[in-house]
């Protein structure tokens, strides 16, 4: 056995059996062990960043890590900014990294870099494995860092003569259990069942494993019983919503939009999440959109069990009994007329699935949608927490592979598609069940609205060039068909809701661009 067929074995014996990659030369002997470990499902992508955003929404939907294999330092450079997202989003992943062979190091050969250099600034845990021995043990710790709450990055670089030496001994490694998360101590619980039965006006923030589903059902009891008001973060990672869930409001994207849903708090209560921060700094305003007066307590953080101290908060109120107040199965009516940001939403809406999985990437005209959304069939939405563009693509490919029952929605601007379009080959690939809208404004929307906020002076004719998308326009009905998605092109309301509605009855990847 070498080293790359002990790797694959170890990773599914600890219960990672999935991987992502884009391999080069030096992890062919990882890509020839495929076929001594089968249990491990490989999925090739066209790009790195492909395969972390991928590896980011599997995790999100089934809580478990997956694998990544990146083609040295520049394949893990063209895979990091879909790792910064994963990381915000406290997402367990695995980075295979293949190096040099350690004798050819010394040449500094055409790709040679700095690997662990790279990996260190994104990565809770990085090593360079120093034998074909070793480099089991070494899996082993990288994948226990990984999954240890609330979700962490661990990059582990392959040198090629580990991957292809020979191991001594071929005994299998016993996994350990996976790390479970802090139990939040009685005199917290104490201190926030006291901020709460005061007069003063209360916000729960929830984020992460604050907006599981049980963490949820506690905060609802608490608000009810308190009159406490429950908001989640601007981005959330992954928010069960629609028909039969609790409802909560999101934090406003712009700083004065916040200021005035949490103007007046007194106490902030966080739970999976921490002090809200404006996305970007503008002059003349707050960067903190913690209302001013206001003390924040950090009642338990991403690591700890939220759900189970939101419950024993809830019984310590005495919250008990009573029906919850649940969001009624309302979706709005199938629009009609003319087809724009406001229609499209309305349509996903009104025909959204049962649980159904989200991904917003739609910037400013995804908006739409999930107002709309909140009283459709019961969902999960998954946003871009870390902002670098360029996820909702290959996190819909993640999410469909963890949840291939389940259809997958992902919402799409048209520059934020571009970074990372093709995705679209590898659902074609793996016939993926994911139906992705694009809304095709022809701009860097956000941006043309962010030029007018920051403080940077009326646009001229060149300024604005840069944000346009036109000269020439994108055709993605032709873009997705050349990597094997069906794809149309619906003109109205009406048109949109028959190709949308074909499209979810339909097992596998479509993609409709909407023109708005």
């Amino acid at each position: 056995m070498n080293g790359a067929q002990r790797l694959l074995q170890t990773l599914v014996a600890s219960g990672v059996d999935v991987c992502f990659m884009n391999p080069g030369t030096s992890e062919m002997h990882f890509v020839a062990a495929l076929d001594a470990v089968p249990a491990l499902r490989p999925i090739l992508t066209l790009f790195e960043g492909v395969a972390t955003g991928a590896a980011d929404g599997y995790a999100r939907m089934s809580g478990r890590p997956a694998a990544t294999l990146l083609h040295l330092g520049p394949g893990l450079s063209n895979a990091l900014a879909n790792v910064h997202n994963a990381r915000r989003s406290h997402s367990p992943m695995l980075n295979v990294i293949g190096d040099h062979a350690r004798e050819h190091q010394r040449y500094d050969a055409p790709l040679a870099s700095d690997i662990l250099g790279l990996a260190r600034p994104l990565s809770d845990w990085a090593r360079s494995s120093a034998s074909s021995d070793e480099l089991a043990r070494d899996a082993l710790e990288a994948i226990r860092v990984a999954r240890t709450p609330p979700g962490k990055i661990s990059s582990l670089i392959l040198p090629a003569d580990v991957s292809w030496g020979a191991v001594s001994d071929e005994a299998p490694l016993q996994p350990e259990p996976p790390p479970t998360p802090t139990r939040v101590d009685e005199a917290t619980i104490e201190h926030c069942a006291e901020l709460l039965q005061g007069e003063q006006r209360s916000v729960l923030l929830l984020n992460h494993a604050g907006l599981s589903e049980r963490s949820l059902l506690a905060a609802e009891r608490i608000a009810r019983k308190t009159a406490a008001d429950l908001y989640c973060d601007t981005f959330a990672a992954r928010w069960p919503r629609g028909a039969g869930r609790p409802k909560l409001e999101r934090v406003g994207y712009f700083a004065e939009m916040a200021h005035d849903q949490l103007k007046g708090t007194k106490h902030l209560l966080l739970f999976g999440t921490r002090a809200p921060v404006a996305f970007f700094a503008y002059p003349d305003k707050p960067g903190s959109l913690v209302p001013e007066g206001c003390e924040v307590h950090a009642c338990a953080s991403p690591a700890d069990d939220c759900a189970d101290a939101l419950e024993r908060l809830a019984d310590r109120l005495g919250a008990h009994g009573g029906s919850p107040v649940l969001a009624a199965h309302k979706p709005p009516a199938r629009p009609t007329g003319v087809l724009n940001a406001q229609s499209v939403g309305a349509a996903v809406a009104a025909l959204l699935p049962e649980d159904a999985i989200v991904v917003d990437e739609g910037n400013t005209e995804g908006i739409f949608t999930f107002l709309h959304s909140a009283h459709a069939a019961r969902h999960d939405w998954l946003h871009n927490q870390g902002g670098s563009i360029g996820l909702g693509l290959p996190l819909a490919v993640g999410a469909a592979v963890a949840c291939p029952d389940r259809k997958v929605i992902c919402l799409e601007g048209d520059g934020s598609a571009m970074y990372t379009i093709q995705a679209l080959w590898t659902m074609a690939r793996e016939n993926l069940d994911v139906v992705t809208l694009v809304f095709a404004n022809r701009s860097y929307r956000i941006l043309n609205i962010e030029l007018g906020r920051v403080g940077a002076g009326a646009a001229g004719e060149r300024a604005k060039d840069m944000l346009d998308l036109t000269r020439p326009e994108l055709d993605f009905v032709k873009l997705a068909e050349s990597m094997g998605v069906p794809a149309s092109r619906p003109s109205t309301a009406e048109e949109l809701c028959e190709v949308l509605e074909r499209a979810l009855q339909h097992k596998g990847p479509q993609l409709i661009e909407c023109r708005v």
